[in-house]
């Protein structure tokens, strides 16, 4: 995600981050002075994403698969792009915008749910007020899997497509229905990339009210 989507971490003290890559907001977070939790399925992108926060003392990272489920096996799908477009649902009309992604091998992974990784880890919650997904189709059931501590946020920052850019994936008219239900509106969207005759790519940023 662009930095310009990030503006209100001046108002956050610390983000998780679900689908981490290799932690290209790691600057901009650091600059925020933020606690930050990394999570990133990939082994070696997990590699590059230690290497490349090993100077940022509030900032950690840990490999894992959050889906909404806990040891559940998933085909996971390598893209090409370094790992960014990677999912565990295969590409729908994503390549209709990106032409030249794909994916290049694929590995069995198992998942867990975001709040089961933080009791077994350890982690205290209330480190972290903003979450931020790029799990490329697979947000809601993070989501999902987090509802029952998702109070705990009061900005969730995702990326999302409003068609069906992975088969099976969810999309921003069901991410937007979960998160009202959940006591979150929005407050603000911007357009990533768009194909009048597909749709359009998001990263859209929810707050939760009262």
């Amino acid at each position: 995600m662009k930095s310009d989507y990030l503006h209100f971490l001046e108002n956050a003290h610390g983000v998780i981050h679900v689908g981490a890559n290799k932690g290209q907001e790691r600057e901009m977070y650091n600059s925020h002075g933020l606690n930050v939790l990394w999570i990133e399925p990939i082994q070696e992108i997990f590699d590059d994403l230690i290497e490349n926060i090993q100077y940022y003392p509030n900032q950690k990272a840990l490999r894992y698969l959050i889906t909404d489920k806990n040891n559940e096996e998933y085909n996971f799908f390598i893209a090409n792009n370094h790992g960014a477009s990677s999912s565990i649902f295969d590409f729908g009309l994503h390549a209709a915008i990106w032409p030249n992604v794909h994916f290049t091998n694929s590995r069995k992974l198992k998942s867990i749910t975001l709040t089961t990784l933080l009791e077994n880890e350890k982690i205290n919650i209330n480190q972290y007020d903003a979450l931020i997904m790029d799990t490329q189709g697979s947000e809601l059931l993070v989501l999902q899997g987090a509802a029952n501590i998702i109070n705990n946020f009061s900005y969730i920052l995702t990326e999302v497509a409003d068609f069906e850019a992975y088969i099976g994936c969810c999309q921003e008219m069901d991410i937007t229905a979960f998160m009202e239900t959940m006591g979150f509106i929005e407050l603000e969207r911007q357009i990533q990339k768009t194909k009048p005759e597909i749709g359009s790519y998001y990263n859209i940023l929810y707050k939760r009210i009262g």
